[in-house]
């Protein structure tokens, strides 16, 4: 994504952050839209109650903020990094004159849009229909970047414990069992390249569609709990 908005020619300048710093917080000022040159982004909205949920976890090449195309006056959701990144911010009124001269640039976006709102929509009902290992599989397959017509096996980012039971609102005692649980099935496996890394078997997609064998998630926890 990077090397397609440099190729063209959209102006943009750079910016450099450290681990968990904040990129901007909800209720900042929109000031133009940013996408990921390097490292990752976490996107979380905050209720009028202080609680937090993560809706979204970005890679090198994601836009955000782009909020700020329909007006909006005002950040709608906090983009802090989990990595050292570099940040690429574009004016609205430069992205919205290439989005209006660049045909190719114009449909690199609205894939990215609605890839995105489909990615958020299905966060935003996966606490209502889905179980706890649905939901941790199917971050597991987005972070992974994961497409079914290519590899069986998929690289995974690093990513702490702590933010994927935030991602999939759950203590961090059943992120560390379901975790487990999928490496002693085979969905997830050491990466021979890289020392420590994971890597996503595409068997993950069994449990996204519910395609084995479960009784209830307390009987499971319980189960998994005392094989380890």
């Amino acid at each position: 994504m990077t090397r397609k908005l440099q190729a063209l020619h959209v102006e943009h300048r750079t910016e450099r952050y450290g681990p968990s710093e904040a990129v901007f917080t909800q209720g900042d000022g929109c000031d133009g839209i940013l996408f990921v040159q390097t490292g990752r982004v976490k996107l979380t909205v905050t209720s009028p109650a202080g609680l937090d949920a993560v809706v979204g976890v970005l890679g090198a090449g994601a836009f955000f903020g782009e909020g700020a195309l329909a007006g909006q006056r005002l950040r709608r959701m906090t983009a802090r990094t989990i990595t050292d990144t570099t940040i690429g911010v574009v004016t609205t009124a430069e992205m919205r004159r290439r989005l209006r001269e660049e045909p190719a640039l114009a449909d690199l976006f609205r894939a990215h849009v609605l890839t995105r709102n489909s990615q958020i929509e299905g966060e935003l009902a996966d606490p209502t229909f889905s179980r706890s290992e649905q939901r941790l599989a199917r971050w597991l397959l987005l972070l992974a970047c994961f497409d079914e017509h290519q590899a069986t096996r998929h690289p995974l980012p690093t990513i702490s414990r702590k933010l994927l039971a935030e991602m999939i609102g759950t203590p961090q005692s059943t992120v560390n069992v379901l975790m487990n649980r999928f490496r002693k099935l085979g969905f997830l496996e050491r990466h021979r390249e890289r020392d420590g890394g994971l890597q996503v078997h595409c068997s993950m997609l069994s449990v996204v569609l519910d395609d084995w064998p479960v009784t209830t998630t307390r009987d499971r926890l319980q189960g998994w709990s005392s094989d380890r």
